[in-house]
């Protein structure tokens, strides 16, 4: 049976257990929780997050909250390359939510998700099995006022294409540091906006690498 770790009490307590992580492999995190390693990276996409994720005591699980409730901290893992680098985009939340419901950034799930960050890199690398790699440092992040209003003019330029169902607008490269992407290529998954019976595949919002690059650099190097 899996280890279950409690939710950290204090920023103190949730850094502590991250020094403990830092240099281990992910199989041997794995191992402590009582955990199956899985073989195939590829297969395996969301499985490193989620096991950081239960070593840490995340307690939100798919609500629409920082995985850290108490603590008000959302946790972000980044698959990093060989020269630290972020590999891909970082997934913030659900974009559906956003077309239908929200109306401000202040409201929204997004700002919510990026008020307080733990970031957790991980090593990524091809000729690297899932077991093998490595978590790095972690470090906690809140939004600077200048990059607070760069998501913000972002968010509310996806979120009104969104609301007004104009979404072969949408594109990758729309957006600053924040962007809008389907979650899944499956007719089964599909966002539906206000007023529109098929909006397509599942969208999310999406921090792009440039913005993480950013955030590794100030705070890793």
């Amino acid at each position: 049976m899996s280890i279950r770790i409690a939710p950290p009490v204090s920023e103190a307590q949730l850094l502590q257990r991250c020094k403990a992580l830092a240099g281990l492999s992910l199989g041997q995190v794995a191992a402590q929780l009582k955990v199956a390693t899985p073989d195939n990276r590829v297969r395996a996409k969301g499985w490193a997050g989620q096991l950081l994720e239960r070593y840490l005591g995340a307690s939100a699980g798919p609500l629409p909250e920082p995985d850290f409730q108490a603590l008000g901290i959302e946790l972000k893992t980044i698959p990093v390359n060989p020269r630290g680098k972020a590999k891909e985009a970082t997934f913030v939340c659900s974009a559906h939510e956003t077309s239908a419901h929200c109306l401000s950034w202040t409201d929204s799930a997004v700002k919510r998700k990026l008020n307080r960050v733990l970031w957790l890199p991980v090593e990524a690398a091809p000729g690297i099995a899932l077991g093998s790699s490595r978590v790095g440092r972690a470090f906690l992040w809140s939004p600077t006022h200048a990059q607070s209003q760069a998501l913000e003019q972002d968010w509310q330029e996806l979120a009104e294409l969104l609301r007004l169902g104009e979404f072969d607008k949408l594109s990758p490269a729309h957006g600053q540091y924040l962007q809008v992407r389907p979650k899944a290529a499956t007719r089964s998954l599909l966002a539906r906006a206000a007023g529109e019976a098929d909006t397509g595949p599942a969208r999310g919002f999406y921090l792009r690498t440039l913005f993480t690059n950013i955030l590794l650099d100030e705070y890793l190097r």
